[in-house]
C-alpha cells in the first residue's frame, strides 16, 4: 500500500510585544518590554504554536529572529520536519519558536500531549523562583517581602561589588529563611569574584549564576567553588555542555538559547550523564514560552520560570503562580 504524503504546512509569522509592569534591571541592561516572534504551523486542520524571545546579548533580537524564520519558511512549507529544523537553523529564538510550533502541531495531529511524545512522565507543578531586578538595597528588600513568601528568591546583581553586597545583605535580612540564589549576568571578573564569594557564603546564598563573561570560562579552572556555580551565558547549546564540567556545577537551559524543546531535553539528559545538575530558565516570554520550558523543568533541580510575572499582560489561558509553585494547565500549549 502506498504511503500517504505528509500534509503540506503553512507557516504564519508575526511579532507581538509585551510591555513590563516596570523597568527590569540586570548587569549592563534595563528592559521595558519583551518582543516575541510567534510562529503558527497549520496543516489545514490543526495549528501548532510557539514563540521566541531571542537572546539579547547575542544580537538575536526580533528583526534577527524574523529574518531567520523567513529563511526557513520555504523548506518548512516544502515538507521539512522538526528533525530537519535542527540543521536548517542555528540555536536561537527563531528555531525555538518553530521547534515548539512543530511539537504543538504533532501533539494535536496525534491526539497525544507533548509530554507523552517526548517520553516524559505526566507533568507536575514545580517550585519556581521569583526574580528581583537590581535596584537600591532597600527597594529590593521591600520587593522580597512583597512576593510569595513560599517562593525561592533569585536576585539580580550588577557587578558593582559594594552595591551587590548591600543588596544581598538587605534581602537576607528581610527574608531570613528564604532560598536565595544570585545571578551576576557576567558582571564580575576573577578578582572581584574572589571578594564576593565569602559574602555569599556568609549570607547562605544557595547558588551563583554566571559570575564571569562568556569566553572567560578558563579563568574558573582551579577555583574553589564554595557554593554551586551555574552556567547561563556560558551554556548556550548542547555543544557547550561537556565543557562546563569542572568549572560549573549546574547548567541553566533556556529554550531561546538552545533553539527549542528538542535540544533543551537533549541538554538536560546529557548534563545528567556528565554529573551536572540542571536548571531551566527563561528569557521573559509569555506563558506560551513557559509551557514547553515547564516540560524541561520536569527533569530539573532548579526552576526559574517567572517571566510572565513581569509582564503587564499575559496570554489567556496562562500559567499560574501560587504557593511558591508554577502550575501549567494543559490548554496553554502541547496539551
Amino acid at each position: 500500500m502506498a504511503t500517504q504524503p505528509a500534509p503540506t504546512l503553512a507557516l504564519d509569522l508575526r511579532v507581538e510585544r509585551f510591555p513590563y509592569h516596570q523597568p527590569f534591571r540586570i548587569s549592563g541592561h534595563v528592559f521595558t518590554e519583551t518582543a516575541l516572534l510567534v510562529a503558527e504551523l497549520s496543516d489545514g486542520t490543526h495549528v501548532g504554536r510557539g514563540e521566541g524571545a531571542g537572546v539579547y546579548y547575542l544580537g538575536d533580537d526580533i528583526d534577527h529572529m524574523l529574518g531567520e524564520a523567513m529563511r526557513a519558511r520555504e523548506a518548512i512549507e516544502g515538507g521539512a520536519t522538526r528533525g530537519d529544523l535542527q540543521h536548517l537553523l542555528p540555536p536561537g529564538g527563531a528555531r525555538n519558536a518553530l521547534d515548539c510550533a512543530f511539537w504543538d502541531l504533532e501533539a494535536k495531529q496525534q491526539s497525544r500531549p507533548v509530554w507523552d511524545l517526548a517520553g516524559l512522565d505526566p507533568p507536575k507543578a514545580l517550585r519556581s523562583t521569583l526574580t528581583l531586578g537590581a535596584d537600591d538595597p532597600e527597594v529590593m528588600a521591600k520587593a522580597a517581602l512583597a512576593i510569595d513568601a513560599q517562593a525561592p528568591v533569585k536576585v539580580k546583581l550588577t557587578g558593582d561589588l559594594a552595591d551587590d553586597i548591600a543588596r544581598v545583605s538587605a534581602i537576607r535580612a528581610a527574608r531570613p529563611d528564604a532560598w536565595i540564589g544570585v545571578d551576576a549576568n557576567q558582571g564580575y571578573d576573577i578578582r572581584t569574584l574572589a571578594d564576593l564569594l565569602p559574602v555569599l557564603v556568609e549570607m547562605r546564598v544557595a547558588q551563583l549564576e554566571q559570575p564571569l563573561p562568556r569566553g572567560r570560562e578558563a579563568d574558573l579552572d582551579g577555583i574553589k567553588r564554595p557554593l554551586p556555580f551555574v552556567a547561563d551565558e556560558s551554556a548556550l547549546s548542547l555543544a557547550d555542555t561537556a565543557s562546563l564540567v569542572g568549572r560549573f556545577d549546574v547548567v541553566n537551559i533556556k529554550l531561546d538559547k538552545c533553539g527549542g524543546l528538542t535540544e533543551g531535553l537533549a541538554i538536560a539528559r546529557q548534563a545528567r550523564t556528565l554529573g551536572l545538575d540542571v536548571m531551566v530558565g527563561n528569557m521573559m516570554g509569555t506563558s506560551l514560552s513557559m509551557a514547553p520550558a515547564y516540560l524541561v523543568g520536569q527533569l530539573c533541580d532548579i526552576v526559574d520560570l517567572d517571566g510572565p510575572t513581569f509582564l503587564a499582560r499575559d496570554r489567556d489561558p496562562g500559567v499560574e503562580y501560587r504557593g511558591g509553585m508554577i502550575h501549567c494547565p494543559a490548554g496553554i500549549w502541547g496539551g
